[in-house]
């Protein structure tokens, strides 16, 4: 087979209308490069530790370095970009006393959508052109940002997530690989120039340089990927911010392209934008299941959601004192989870004043046999 076959004349406009039609902004084809310096820029990422604990990345680095590592036949890529741009700006902030949650997980976890309307749209490029392909959505081995930049969707900032002079920051990416070229679009430039809004902005200053992330310092990996207790030092600088951060992708000046999303199902959910820290606080595995139904906030489990919670009712009382959140804390301490009642022990230390949290201290550590959390009774938690 001719793994250079193009498409016949307009078909490629038909599938852009077709990936249209199904909602996506953008749709741009590619072909896959022999070689690509995305491979030697994971491997560096890697070497250097930037992962933190997502083995999973060590784990499926083989696959990930290349398309053709994931699927042999892989010839090129139709690359589509799905816009859930917010109504508001994220940088607006919410009440000290709600949930700051990422604008992308406020509705419907997006990994069904799209993969959905993926496979809609893959069925029918195969009815048009007999091809073999693949279809992807962020869950699989597959480095997604450089090939969308290889299409022309966008390039990656200096915070290392896309930007399109069309959509800003605001959009989620799919992809289809193919056992053939049917079509190659001109490859984006970088526009960045010496704009660094993205990297000052940063609450926990977790970028090392322009383009270079360390996860590890990032409250979207502090809030979503690690397990247990956070380092400390990252614990204040977290606010509210209870699930992801968009703080890098909002200050990035091509927004003001950027619009609203149109798909209902990832517009946020009534009463996401206000719900109250103590509430959360609360909730059992049951009601935490209930509640975020749906949605990519369950995936991360009632465990390290409470955590974050926690700490985020430590930040507001620190500020401002508030008994409902202090009587959420202080129920926290009767939790079965370790990490649960290790970060109530955390928040309450952020409200009580020095006498007040050594008395509870001393009533509790006889009955705590945990040793994480009775690190954060006596202070020595690792910085």
């Amino acid at each position: 087979m001719d793994d250079r076959a193009r498409l016949s004349d307009g078909l490629a406009d038909a599938i852009r209308g077709e990936a249209s039609a199904l909602g996506f902004a953008a749709a741009r084809f590619t072909a896959i490069p022999d070689v690509w310096a995305a491979s030697e820029r994971l491997d560096a990422f890697l070497e250097a530790g930037f992962h933190g604990e997502m083995q999973w990345m060590e784990e499926t680095q083989g696959r990930r370095r290349h398309p053709r590592n994931m699927w042999p036949e892989a010839r090129s890529a139709l690359v589509l970009a799905y816009n859930y741009g917010p109504e508001t700006d994220p940088l607006d902030g919410v009440d000290a006393a709600c949930a700051n949650i990422s604008v992308y997980a406020r509705g419907d976890d997006y990994h069904d959508l799209v993969k959905k309307k993926l496979k809609v749209l893959a069925t029918w490029i195969v009815a048009k052109t007999g091809c073999e392909l693949k279809v992807f959505v962020d869950t699989a081995p597959l480095m997604e940002k450089p090939l969308a930049q290889l299409a022309g969707i966008g390039w990656q900032g200096k915070h290392t997530n896309l930007v399109s002079r069309e959509l800003g920051s605001w959009f989620f990416l799919g992809v289809i690989l193919f056992d053939r070229v049917l079509e190659e679009d001109a490859r984006e430039t970088d526009h960045c120039g010496s704009c660094r809004a993205c990297l000052d902005i940063c609450p926990t200053q977790a970028f090392v340089g322009p383009y270079q992330l360390d996860a590890r310092a990032c409250l979207s990996y502090l809030t979503i990927e690690l397990k247990g207790p956070w380092p400390e030092r990252f614990r204040a600088a977290m606010g509210n911010r209870v699930y992801g951060c968009d703080d890098c992708l909002a200050a990035c000046p091509w927004n003001k392209f950027a619009q609203a999303g149109q798909d209902m199902k990832l517009q946020a959910r009534d009463g996401f934008g206000g719900l109250r820290l103590a509430e959360l606080a609360r909730l059992d595995d049951a009601g935490f299941r209930a509640l975020f139904s749906k949605s990519a906030i369950k995936r991360i489990g009632r465990e390290s959601f409470l955590r974050n919670v926690n700490y985020a009712m430590g930040n507001a009382v620190r500020i401002q004192p508030d008994a409902d959140m202090m009587a959420a804390l202080m129920a926290g301490l009767e939790d079965g989870s370790p990490v649960v009642r290790g970060s109530a022990v955390w928040g309450l230390r952020q409200g009580l004043d020095a006498g007040a949290f050594a008395q509870l201290r001393d009533n509790a550590l006889p009955s705590e046999l945990d040793l994480s959390v009775r690190d954060e009774w006596v202070g020595s938690h690792a910085n």
